[in-house]
C-alpha cells in the first residue's frame, strides 16, 4: 500500500518556503529548478501544494512547474522512505533471475517500484544499471551494494536496514 501526496500534505506548514524564496528573490528567470531542489531538501518530496505556491510565487502556470517536475528524475511527487532500494534491471541481471529479485522485493515490502512503503521506511525503485554487472543479480540498499542475489535473500538483508 502507498501513501497519496494529497493525504501526506493537508497539514504542510508552507511557512518553511519562505527562506527558500527569500533566498531567490533577486534571480529573475531560470530560479524554478533551484526552488525546487531547495523545497525538496524541505519537504523531502514536492506535494501538489509546495508545486502551487512555487507557482503563484513565480507566476508561472501550474502546468510549467508540473512539467519540469516530471522532467527530472531526481524530483519526487511522492513521499520516499527512509532508505532506498534500487533494483538492478540490466541485462545481466535480468538474465540472472532479476525479476524474481524485484518479485520478492515487491512482496516483501507490499509496494510497486516508486513507491514508499507505508511505514515510510523503504522506497523501491528499478535502475537500469547499478554498474556490478559481476555481481548480478544486484540490489542497493541507500549506498550499500547486495549482490549474487537469491529472492531468499531478500527479507535478511532488508531487515538489517528497519528501525
Amino acid at each position: 500500500m502507498t501513501t497519496t501526496p494529497q493525504a501526506q500534505c493537508e497539514c504542510l506548514d508552507l511557512t518553511k518556503l519562505e527562506p527558500v524564496f527569500k533566498r531567490y528573490k533577486d534571480i529573475v528567470s531560470g530560479a524554478l529548478i533551484p526552488i525546487l531542489q531547495a523545497a525538496q531538501d524541505v519537504y523531502g518530496y514536492l506535494p501538489i501544494q509546495i508545486l502551487e505556491a512555487i507557482a503563484v510565487h513565480l507566476d508561472v502556470p501550474i502546468s510549467q512547474v508540473y512539467g519540469v517536475v516530471t522532467f527530472y528524475a531526481q524530483f519526487h511527487l511522492d513521499p520516499r522512505g527512509k532508505h532506498i532500494v534500487r533494483t538492478c534491471q540490466g541485462t545481466a541481471c535480468h538474465v540472472r533471475g532479476a525479476g524474481k529479485i524485484l518479485d520478492s522485493l515487491k512482496q516483501t515490502l507490499g509496494v510497486i517500484p516508486g513507491h514508499a512503503t507505508e511505514d515510510l521506511q523503504f522506497t523501491l525503485e528499478t535502475v537500469a544499471c547499478i554498474g556490478a554487472c559481476g555481481l548480478a543479480p544486484v540490489m542497493m540498499v541507500d549506498h550499500d551494494t547486495h549482490g549474487r542475489l537469491k529472492p531468499g535473500d531478500i527479507s535478511g538483508i532488508l531487515d538489517k536496514y528497519r528501525e
